[in-house]
């Protein structure tokens, strides 16, 4: 009998088409739209009294960072273009915004330097790409105040505009540890002082007054 499936046919209708992939155009532009938004930062760091250049390394740049209180610190320049974010792993995140004018331009170079007892002592320097807007100092000696300058390199003529400066001290992590510590225990003893001036309270005013008012009382 034809009725069944005609039955069939007209209540799920005739079978779905088959997907199809999009054009190879339309793919390709579409994955070069998120590495246009976000390109990769060069970068190449350059030993102190090391007599060639370090490798050339890429890194994804951290867009959309804010620097929360809890867990953060942000220090700025006097100018305000150079950013300073001091984390509490020891570790320090450098943000700034794109220079003016951008023509010509080609890079930055970022120089380190943190005091000792007696003078100043210069760390690792920094040559990162002119897409580059941030860069991560991964480990930070503590209780060392660190100096860090970047400037905008541009092709000649245009000279190098003055640099932005930014000056911070990084929290070591045993004092940390130590406040956390010592709060932890200070409420701990706060709580206990509380419950027993309150157990004190409460058998003064329910075993000694009883006590008191029974007593028996001379003529």
């Amino acid at each position: 009998s034809l009725l069944p499936p005609f039955l069939a046919l007209l209540c799920f209708g005739p079978p779905a088409p088959a997907l199809r992939a999009p054009p190879s155009s339309s793919s390709s532009s579409s994955s070069a739209g998120p590495a246009a938004e976000e390109p990769w930062c060069p970068y190449k760091v350059v030993a102190e009294g090391a007599a060639a250049g370090g490798r050339l390394c890429f890194r994804t740049p951290a867009r959309g960072f804010q620097c929360a209180a809890r867990s953060c610190r942000s220090h700025r320049s006097p100018g305000g273009a150079l950013v300073a974010n001091v984390l509490r792993n020891g570790s320090v995140l450098l943000q700034w915004g794109p220079p003016r004018p951008a023509a010509g331009l080609r890079g930055f170079a970022l120089n380190c330097s943190w005091d000792g007892t007696y003078t100043r002592f210069p760390c690792d320097s920094v040559e990162l790409g002119a897409a580059c807007r941030d860069y991560l100092l991964p480990e930070a000696h503590g209780s060392v105040r660190y100096r860090l300058c970047l400037r905008p390199r541009y092709a000649p003529p245009r000279p190098a505009p003055p640099a932005q400066c930014v000056e911070f001290r990084v929290e070591p992590a045993a004092m940390r540890d130590i406040v956390v510590a010592m709060t932890a225990v200070g409420g701990s003893i706060c709580v206990m002082l509380v419950f027993i001036c309150l157990l004190v309270a409460y058998i003064t005013e329910n075993l000694m007054s009883p006590a008191a008012a029974n007593a028996p009382r001379r003529a």
